[in-house]
C-alpha cells in the first residue's frame, strides 16, 4: 500500500524544472520526477551562456502509453510540426499534458528536431474502499465523493474526497474526523484507493457563554436558544452537537426574543465557537449588545381601503399604548389585517407598518398603513399535478369559484378540504397568482398524489385467541373518483368477520354521499377462570347498513342510515342439564334468533383542518337510532360525541373529547330481575375506548362468590368467599352485562418531537380518562348453598373410602359412599359496579404510523376504579383510528 505524501528529496533543478514540478503535483510518490530534455548544469554556469541556435520541430513522438492512443496524446498539445523549438515550448508542452490529469509523469526531449515525448499515464480505479466508518455508511458516503471505479485516478481528486468525506462528518457534529486516503497498486495499471477514516468523537457544545447581557440572566437566554450544553440530563439530546447552521438560527432567536420584550436597538456584536484543544468540544462565546428598552407609543391604523375604519381597526389592535414594544405582536398585527382585507376581496392588500422612534421618551409609534388596493376575483382555477384523480374531485372540494370576489377565509377552507381527503401531500397549500390584470387572481392547486390503496395481511399467535389471521384490501380513491370500496377478513379461535363495503362521496355529482356495508360476524364471548378463558355465549350477526349524507351548511351535515342485522345467539352444551339451561339467568335470557330493523339520523359538525391528523377545529355529532320498524327488536338508542383541537405552539397539540349515549326498550319486561334490552344491544366500556381498563372492564357485573371450609370452624358449614378475595383471586369468575347509559371524557397533549422521529410517524401524548358505565335492571340472582353432586359422562361421582372420586354408589363392604359436591358448585353471586361514580385513568402513549398500520402504546395508572372493575396498565391496539 502506497501513501499519497511527496517525497522527502527532491533533486536540483532550474527554475523551468521547478515549475513543472509544482504544476504535476498530482503525481504519486515513488514516481520519478519531470525530466527536462536539457542538461540543468549548463542551465546554472555562471559563464553568460551561448546564445542558442533555434531548431524546427522535425518529428514528434510519443512512447509510454498504455491505454491512450500517440495521436490522442498529441491532440492534448500545441507543439506541431514545423514549429520552432524553444525552452518555452517544452514547458508549454508539459503544461499541457499534466492539465489533462491523465499522466503520472511526463519527460519531452528534443533530439535535433526529434521531439520525444515520454508519459507515464494515471492509473486506473478499481474499487473504492472504505474503512472504518460506523456512523455514516458506505451509501451515504459514495454518492458524495468524485473518485469511482473505472475513472481515472488523480491526487487533486483524492484531495477534494477527502475533505468531502470530512465535511460529512462536521455535519454530524464530528469536528475530530480525520480521513487517510491509501493506494494499493495492483496489475495493468490499476489501483485500489482505500479511505482510512477514524471518525472519532462527536463534539459536544461544552460551554455557551454570553456577554454584555444584564436584562436578562444567561440561563434565561441559553433557554430560547436551541443549542443547549452538554450536561448529563441532556444525554438523549440531538441539540447538544455543534452545528454552525443552528448556530445562526439562535442569533435569530436572540434578537427576537429581546425584540419581544422592547429591545428594539439589540444585536450579536460577535458569536464565536471554539474548538478545545482535544477537538471534543465546542465553547461558544455571544458578545451582545441590549440597549435600552423601549414601549409602544401612539399606535394607529390608516386605512386607504374604503372598506375599513381606520379607527374601528385601532381599537381592535392587540397593543396598547405603554405596553413594552414588542416585534413579533407588530409582525403578527400585519398578518391579521392581511388576512382581513383578503376576507372582503383585496387579495394583494398591501400592510405596511410605519414606526417612528422617540429616543428621548424610548417609545415606539406604530402606524399601520392599509394601501388602497382593487377588488380581486378569481380568474382561473388551475389543478395540476394529479395523474389519477380526476380533475373534479378536487375542484369540488373548492369554496371559491371561477369569477366570484377573492375570500381568504374560503381559500383557507378550501386547502382544509382537500388536505382532509388524503390523498395528497402533506401541508398542501392553494397558491396565489397574479393574474391577467391587477384585478384578478389565479389560484393553483399544486397535488403531489400519493398512495391511496391499503393492502394489510397479518398473522400472529396469541395465548387467548391462538392463531390469528387478518387480512383488508382498501382504495380509498377507487379509479380516481373518490370512491371508498373495501374489503376485510378476520380470523381467529375466538371471533370471525367479514366485510365488504363501498361509499360514493358525490352521488351523480351531487352533493350528496351514499354508502352500504354488508357483513358477517360471529363473536364468543368470554371470561376468565384459573387463567383460562372460558366461552360464555356465541353470537353470530349477518346484516346490511345503508346510508345517504347531505349538508346543511358548510359545516353541519344530516346522516340517514337504515340497518338490518340477523341475531343468532347460541350458549355451549355445557350449560344445559336435561334440556334446562344452567346458566347465569342473564345469559339463558339471551338465548334465541331475533332480528334487528334500525332506522338512524346523525347531525354532524365539523370544523376540522383535517380529518386525519386535526391540529385544531372541532366535531361534534349526534347520532338517533329507531329499531323497531319491523324486526323483533324494539329500542331508541341516542349518542352523543364531542371534540375540540388547540395547536398551542411549537407542534403541541391539546385536545378535548367526550361522549354519552344511552338506550331505552320500548317494551318493559312483565318478569322481575329481567331488563327490557337484551344483553347484545346494551353499552359496554373498556379497552379501547377508555385506556387503563380491561375489555368490557368497567360497569355491572355478576361476580360469583365461591363457598369454602371457614378456617376457623373446619366442620362447620362453608361461608362464601368474601368478594375483595373473589375479585383479586386467579380463580375469579365474573360476567359482564352492560349498561343502558354511559359517558366518556378525555384530556390529551400530543407532545412533538424531532424531525426524525416525525418522518417515521412517531406522536406520544399524555393523557387523562374519565368514564363510567351504569343503569341496568337488578337482575335475579342465583345462590346454591347445598350445592349439586358432580357427575363424570352423566354420571353421579361419589367418594370411596381412600378420598378419591369413583361411580361406584358403595364400598366393598356394601355401606352407601357419600356424594361427591366440589367447592366450586357452592356459591353465590353478587351485583357489584351499577354506579355512575367516574372511573378516572391517566398515563402516556404513542402513535405510530407503522408500515404496518396505524399502531397506538399506552401505559395507564388507575386514579380511581369502583368494586369489580378490571384493570390494566399496559394496552396497545393495531389498525384503529387515532
Amino acid at each position: 500500500m502506497t501513501d499519497f505524501a511527496p517525497a522527502a528529496a527532491r533533486r536540483k533543478a532550474s527554475p523551468a524544472r521547478l515549475a513543472m514540478g509544482l504544476l504535476a503535483g498530482t503525481m504519486l510518490a515513488g514516481i520519478p520526477q519531470i525530466a527536462l530534455a536539457q542538461d540543468t548544469e549548463e542551465a546554472e554556469a555562471t559563464t553568460p551562456a551561448p546564445a542558442v541556435q533555434q531548431q524546427t520541430v522535425q518529428t514528434i513522438a510519443v512512447s509510454g502509453a498504455q491505454r491512450l492512443e500517440p495521436q490522442t496524446i498529441l491532440s492534448y498539445i500545441r507543439l506541431r510540426p514545423g514549429d520552432a523549438w524553444t525552452q518555452a515550448v517544452g514547458d508549454q508542452v508539459l503544461k499541457d499534458l499534466y492539465a489533462t490529469e491523465l499522466f503520472a509523469n511526463a519527460s519531452v526531449v528534443n533530439n535535433g528536431g526529434n521531439v520525444v515525448i515520454e508519459v507515464t499515464e494515471n492509473p486506473v480505479i478499481n474499487r473504492i474502499i472504505l474503512e472504518g466508518n460506523k456512523r455514516i455508511k458506505n451509501d451515504k458516503i459514495l454518492p458524495e465523493i468524485k473518485l469511482s471505479p473505472r475513472q481515472i485516478f488523480t491526487r487533486s481528486k483524492v484531495r477534494a474526497d477527502v475533505a468531502r468525506i470530512i465535511e460529512l462528518y462536521k455535519r454530524q457534529g464530528r469536528f475530530a474526523a480525520t480521513v487517510e486516503p491509501k493506494m494499493v497498486q495492483l496489475s495493468q495499471n490499476r489501483v485500489d484507493v482505500v479511505f482510512e477514516i477514524n471518525e472519532g468523537p462527536k463534539s459536544k457544545v461544552r460551554q455557551i457563554n454570553i456577554i454584555g447581557n444584564e436584562a436578562f440572566s444567561d440561563g434565561e437566554l441559553r433557554g430560547e436558544m436551541l443549542t443547549k450544553q452538554a450536561r448529563l440530563t441532556s444525554f438523549f439530546s440531538s441539540n447538544t452537537s455543534y452545528d454552525p447552521d443552528r448556530l445562526a438560527f439562535d442569533q435569530q432567536n436572540l434578537r427576537l426574543f429581546y425584540l419581544t420584550e422592547g429591545y428594539a436597538d439589540f444585536r450579536v456584536v460577535s458569536a464565536v465557537a471554539e474548538l478545545t484543544p482535544d477537538k471534543r468540544d465546542f465553547i461558544i462565546t455571544y458578545v451582545v449588545e441590549e440597549g435600552e428598552r423601549h414601549k409602544f407609543g401612539e399606535v394607529t391604523v390608516d386605512s386607504q381601503i374604503r372598506d375599513f375604519d381606520s379607527d374601528a381597526l385601532a381599537g381592535r389592535l392587540p397593543m396598547k399604548s405603554g405596553d413594552w414594544y414588542n416585534a413579533k405582536q407588530v409582525e403578527d398585527t400585519v398578518e391579521q389585517l392581511t388576512e382581513l382585507a383578503g376576507t372582503f376581496g383585496y387579495a394583494f392588500a398591501d400592510v405596511n407598518p410605519e414606526i417612528r422612534r422617540d429616543a428621548d421618551d424610548l417609545t415606539m409609534d406604530v402606524n399601520f398603513v392599509l394601501r388602497e388596493a382593487p377588488r380581486v376575483y378569481v380568474e382561473r382555477i388551475d389543478v395540476n399535478g394529479n395523474t389519477l384523480t380526476q380533475d373534479k374531485v378536487i375542484r369540488r372540494e373548492f369554496r371559491i369559484a371561477e369569477g366570484d370576489a377573492f375570500n381568504s377565509l374560503a381559500v383557507s377552507r378550501s386547502t382544509a378540504r382537500i388536505n382532509s381527503l388524503g390523498y395528497f401531500q402533506e401541508n398542501f397549500e392553494i397558491n396565489q397568482v397574479e393574474g391577467s390584470a391587477p384585478d384578478r387572481i389565479v389560484l393553483e392547486a399544486n397535488v403531489e398524489e400519493q398512495a391511496t390503496g391499503e393492502l394489510q395481511l397479518s398473522a400472529g399467535f396469541s395465548s387467548l385467541e391462538s392463531f390469528i389471521l387478518a387480512g383488508s384490501i382498501r382504495q380509498r380513491n377507487f379509479r380516481g373518483r373518490g370512491q371508498t370500496v373495501g374489503l376485510s377478513v378476520n380470523y381467529s379461535r375466538y371471533s370471525k368477520s367479514a366485510q365488504i363495503s363501498f361509499s360514493e362521496p358525490y352521488v351523480f355529482d351531487r352533493n350528496i354521499s351514499a354508502g352500504v356495508d354488508i357483513y358477517r360476524r360471529d363473536f364468543n364471548s368470554f371470561n376468565f377462570r384459573n387463567s383460562e378463558r372460558n366461552t360464555t355465549y356465541e353470537q353470530s350477526t349477518t346484516g346490511f347498513s345503508l346510508r345517504a349524507g347531505v349538508p346543511l351548511t358548510e359545516y353541519l351535515s344530516a346522516i340517514g342510515s337504515y340497518t338490518f342485522n340477523y341475531d343468532d345467539v347460541s350458549l355451549g352444551d355445557e350449560f344445559f342439564e336435561n334440556g334446562e339451561c344452567r346458566a347465569t339467568r342473564f345469559l339463558c335470557e339471551a338465548i334465541g334468533e331475533r332480528s334487528s330493523s334500525i332506522l338512524g339520523l346523525t347531525l354532524n359538525y365539523n370544523t376540522l383542518n383535517s380529518r386525519l391528523r386535526p391540529s385544531r377545529g372541532e366535531t361534534i355529532s349526534w347520532t338517533n337510532e329507531f329499531a323497531g320498524l319491523g324486526g323483533s327488536e324494539k329500542y331508541i338508542r341516542s349518542r352523543a360525541r364531542m371534540a375540540k383541537y388547540w395547536s398551542i405552539g411549537s407542534g403541541f397539540v391539546f385536545s378535548l373529547a367526550g361522549e354519552g349515549g344511552w338506550i331505552r326498550g320500548l317494551e318493559d319486561s312483565d318478569e322481575p330481575g329481567r331488563d327490557s334490552i337484551r344483553l347484545t344491544d346494551r353499552f359496554f366500556l373498556g379497552e379501547p375506548q377508555m385506556r387503563g381498563f380491561d375489555i368490557r372492564g368497567i360497569g355491572p357485573r355478576i361476580v360469583r362468590l365461591n363457598f369454602v371450609t371457614d378456617p376457623d370452624n373446619p366442620d362447620g358449614p362453608r361461608i362464601p368467599t368474601p368478594i375483595e378475595d373473589a375479585l383479586s383471586s386467579d380463580q375469579r369468575f365474573d360476567d359482564a352485562i352492560g349498561g343502558k347509559a354511559y359517558y366518556l371524557g378525555r384530556a390529551e397533549l400530543e407532545i412533538p418531537l424531532g424531525s426524525g422521529a416525525r418522518e417515521l410517524g412517531l406522536r406520544p401524548s399524555v393523557w387523562v380518562d374519565v368514564g363510567s358505565l351504569f343503569s341496568i335492571t337488578t337482575p335475579t340472582l342465583v345462590n346454591q348453598p347445598n350445592g349439586r353432586q358432580a357427575t363424570q359422562d352423566g354420571q353421579l361421582l361419589f367418594i370411596d373410602e381412600d378420598g378419591l372420586t369413583t361411580t361406584d354408589t358403595v364400598d366393598a363392604d356394601g355401606n352407601p359412599l357419600l356424594p361427591f359436591i366440589p367447592a366450586s358448585s357452592f356459591y353465590r353471586e353478587v351485583f357489584v359496579g351499577d354506579t355512575a361514580a367516574p372511573r378516572i385513568s391517566a398515563g402516556v402513549g404513542v402513535n405510530w404510523n407503522s408500515p404496518f398500520g396505524p399502531f397506538r402504546i399506552d401505559f395507564a395508572q388507575i386514579i380511581k376504579k369502583e368494586v369489580g372493575d378490571d384493570t390494566k396498565t399496559f394496552s396497545f391496539n393495531v389498525g384503529t383510528q387515532f
